[in-house]
């Protein structure tokens, strides 16, 4: 895919759209039930996210990592 093709607004949604699926997962597993999009299991998705990371620091463009840790979202007790 050619990042440099798309926007930073368009670059930004689609990471966001990456930490969204991931969150979902991470719900759906909390809840017993079997990831939807399988963010985790399929390394596709995180060689989309460092292609969109690698992108948007090219660009100079400000953003919040993505937490690939199994405790994402979790509290610490």
């Amino acid at each position: 895919m050619d990042y440099r093709a798309f926007t930073n607004d368009s670059i930004t949604m689609m990471y966001e759209s990456v930490r969204g699926a991931l969150a979902s997962d991470d719900a759906q597993k909390a809840a017993g039930e079997k990831p939807r999009f399988q963010v985790r299991e399929t390394s596709d998705w995180q060689e989309h996210a460092a292609n969109l990371e690698t992108e948007m620091l090219r660009r100079g463009m400000f953003f919040e990592i993505i937490d690939w840790s199994e405790d994402q979202g979790r509290l610490p007790l």
